[in-house]
């Protein structure tokens, strides 16, 4: 049981508390190795606006996944976690205990999962892709609603992306549209998983803050950057939590409160969503760093 996972919400601490559980790995003659799990830390040049630990704060403990795509590119799960299952064996292999971080859910879920994705079909992706940007996301889900209705109310009107994969898997097999977690049961290997929590008021004031800091701390020159490297080139990226109220102010559509304000609803909306996605783990109760080493540890001379 090598494999400590450290999940939950934005703002939650969870950067720290792994760096203090690889500490304690090294106090304890070990090494350990930290795997990201948060989708937009995997794009070069998101820095402020998704918190990315600079290499002076990563206490020196290896990094994996961060800066690994341009962000043009569009991240997708499967990559990601054909990586993350490779870097961690790596890791293992080496004798170092992985620690995955991060608070994409699914990105999580994938790697800590035996998850099958569903069949996918570019030329059928392409034109949904190309319904989704006449018609709209509410569209898409009148349509999701049609074929998949369990599937179009766990993802809501507003999730285009999303419910364009759900179309298509749909469409090509038939089948409902696996929405969630698989069973407990069908964790890949034993896990030590800390879900990281915040009292609500705590976290809400926290985060507030912090969208507050990445204003002051230069966001909107950080999209200026990004854009002129070719985010608008993609799709995912652009629309990442404040870097898309960022672009809308640089282009006069909001003013700086109006961006600052937008993003915080939407970062404590986002929060609300992994709070609710992570509560369903099979999370261990809270641990000191000392002892979620000394397991791993252990595990690995097993």
């Amino acid at each position: 049981m090598s494999l400590i996972a450290v999940v939950g919400a934005t703002g939650t601490g969870k950067t720290e508390r792994s760096l203090d559980i690889a500490d304690a790995v090294v106090r304890l003659g070990g090494s350990a190795e930290i795997v990201n799990c948060d989708a937009m830390q995997l794009y070069r040049g998101m820095d402020i606006g998704t918190a990315k630990a600079p290499l002076a704060e990563r206490r020196g403990h290896p990094h994996h996944l961060l800066d690994v795509l341009d962000p043009w590119e569009d991240a997708a799960v499967a990559a990601y976690r054909e990586a993350a299952l490779d870097a961690i064996t790596a890791i293992e292999a080496r004798g170092a205990v992985p620690i995955l971080v991060g608070g994409s859910g699914l990105y999580a879920s994938s790697v800590l999962y035996d998850f099958a994705f569903p069949a996918t079909d570019e030329a059928l992706r392409a034109q949904l892709e190309a319904d989704l940007e006449r018609e709209g996301a509410a569209a898409m889900h009148e349509r999701l609603v049609a074929v998949d209705a369990a599937a179009a109310e766990a993802i809501g009107p507003h999730n285009g992306r999303r419910l364009v994969r759900a179309l298509e898997a749909v469409t090509l097999t038939g089948e409902p549209f696996r929405v969630g977690l698989p069973p407990e049961e069908s964790l890949l290997r034993p896990t030590l998983i800390q879900h990281v929590r915040l009292e609500r008021t705590a976290l809400v004031k926290r985060l507030d803050r912090r969208v507050e800091r990445m204003w002051a701390d230069g966001i909107v020159a950080e999209a200026q950057r990004l854009r002129d490297a070719g985010i608008e080139r993609g799709t995912t990226a652009q629309q990442a939590i404040g870097y898309r109220q960022a672009l809308d102010q640089l282009d006069g559509a909001l003013s700086e409160a109006a961006a600052i304000e937008r993003t915080q609803a939407l970062t404590r909306r986002y929060a609300r969503r992994q709070v609710s996605w992570f509560q369903r783990y099979p999370a261990a109760p809270d641990a000191e760093p000392d002892a979620l080493a000394q397991h791993a540890l252990a595990s690995l001379e097993a």
